[in-house]
């Protein structure tokens, strides 16, 4: 399995694609459809499925335009659907936004968060949807997975969960929210 990033759109959002032989699976299609679609042709991926991780404007501008050219289910907070040849865990990760998923890819060691966490801080709990009990709830069902879980967030570079987990002043347990 192979994850490729491409960081699109005015808030430079990341969107990823999860590879398994010829089979994807799109992650937060945020913005620029004719990027995504290039990706996908150029290397001759049929898209089985798309992945939400929580519904802010910039994760999902072309996920009407996916859909209608590729064709698959959307998975989200209401259709928590396993894809054939993906083996993925769907956590409840609210507190950004009452939508919040993060798909953890067990086989090889991925958490997709959206914007739950960042490289050293979280996502924001200001914005309507949000909700600061529940980000503190979402945290504490993710440090108790293993360290070594690359972290892949919707914004900003990828970490790990160790690392996030000793310097993310928002995940070190006695500074949590």
């Amino acid at each position: 399995m192979k994850v490729e990033k491409l960081v699109l759109g005015e808030l430079y959002t990341n969107c990823y694609i999860v590879i398994n032989d010829q089979e994807c699976l799109i992650i937060d299609p945020a913005d620029e459809f004719n990027i995504i679609n290039n990706y996908i042709i150029e290397n001759n991926l049929k898209v089985i499925g798309i992945l939400i991780t929580h519904y802010h404007f910039d994760h999902i501008k072309a996920l009407e335009k996916c859909v209608e050219v590729f064709k698959c289910p959307v998975i989200d907070y209401k259709n928590k659907q396993i894809m054939s040849n993906f083996n993925y865990e769907i956590i409840d990760t609210k507190g950004h936004h009452y939508t919040g998923i993060t798909y953890y890819f067990k086989n090889i060691e991925a958490m997709f968060v959206g914007d739950f966490i960042f490289r050293g801080s979280i996502g924001r709990i200001d914005l309507e949807g949000a909700d600061a009990s529940e980000m503190k709830k979402s945290i504490n069902k993710i440090i108790k997975y293993n360290d070594n879980i690359k972290i892949y967030p919707g914004h900003g570079p990828e970490t790990t969960l160790g690392i996030e987990k000793r310097t993310n002043p928002y995940l070190i347990v006695e500074n949590n929210l």
